[in-house]
């Protein structure tokens, strides 16, 4: 029974706070882009500094090793990131040489288009593996946790399984936003946060059977989440913010990226309380 409860639970955390983040977030998308990416990058940051790394920090392990970690982490994210970028670099490469036009003066101007173009879609097309790896990790610790409440209580672990649902929706709704742009479509990128919200079963599942043994790597799995989000939002959606605005649109952005921050700080207030 209570193995059947840790299933549904991580299962409604996991995956439930992604459809509930779609269905909140994809239809602001297509009218409020720029908003929304301020949003992701506010949301990312805050679940990372405001959520993920004080509860690592409290814990008992070491900080030295906890900041080595999330160094590690960052490099770590930044090569996948080039490996992404190296990827796509040499599908492109592949595409243009099978697909030569004949005529010189055309193949002038689409290389030149395609030069511009190729430039603009890397920029916009890293970070995709990193969010995914960093929503994967995150959701295993997470039903560790969901997992070790249902152990303790059956009422205890429903709370937890809402709770967790509750403070992963905002953080979900800027992984859409940036799996959006790394994606050819959006049911794709649903797809994609779906299958790394799965990985909250995954956890739950092991943390029922290995639970004393992997309470201790919480911490861990919580900074190595982290690092992937820091470098998201500062690598990738930060960068694509820093741009020559009027004043009314950079009092917005600002006032979205604070908005993200404040919903996730609020939201993970509200279920560490409880």
């Amino acid at each position: 029974m209570t193995l059947i409860a840790i299933l549904l639970g991580t299962v409604a955390a996991g995956v439930g706070s992604v459809w509930l983040a779609a269905v909140l977030g994809m239809a602001m998308l297509a009218r409020f882009t720029q908003h929304m990416l301020s949003l992701a990058a506010g949301a990312l940051m805050a679940t990372a500094f405001m959520h993920l790394l004080p509860e690592a920090f409290e814990s008992q392990a070491d900080a030295h090793t906890l900041f080595g970690l999330l160094l590690g982490g960052l490099v770590f994210f930044f090569l996948l990131d080039k490996a992404e970028l190296w990827h796509h670099g040499h599908e492109h490469h592949h595409g243009v040489a099978e697909g030569l036009p004949n005529d010189h003066g055309h193949d002038h101007a689409h290389g030149h288009e395609h030069g511009h173009a190729d430039h603009h879609d890397h920029g916009q097309r890293s970070g995709g593996w990193t969010v995914l790896a960093g929503d994967s990790v995150h959701a295993f610790g997470d039903g560790i946790l969901i997992a070790s409440a249902f152990v303790a209580d059956m009422r205890l672990g429903m709370v937890t399984a809402l709770a967790v649902l509750a403070h992963e929706v905002p953080h979900h709704m800027g992984d859409l936003v940036v799996l959006q742009q790394t994606s050819r479509t959006r049911r794709a990128a649903l797809v994609k946060v779906s299958l790394a919200g799965t990985v909250t079963a995954l956890g739950g599942l092991v943390g029922y059977f290995l639970l004393e043994q992997l309470h201790d790597y919480l911490p861990y799995f919580l900074v190595a989440a982290s690092s992937s989000f820091v470098y998201v939002a500062l690598a990738d959606l930060i960068p694509q913010l820093q741009k020559r605005l009027g004043m009314r649109e950079t009092v917005a952005q600002v006032a979205w990226l604070l908005a993200g921050i404040a919903l996730v700080s609020l939201v993970s207030g509200m279920a560490h309380s409880h």
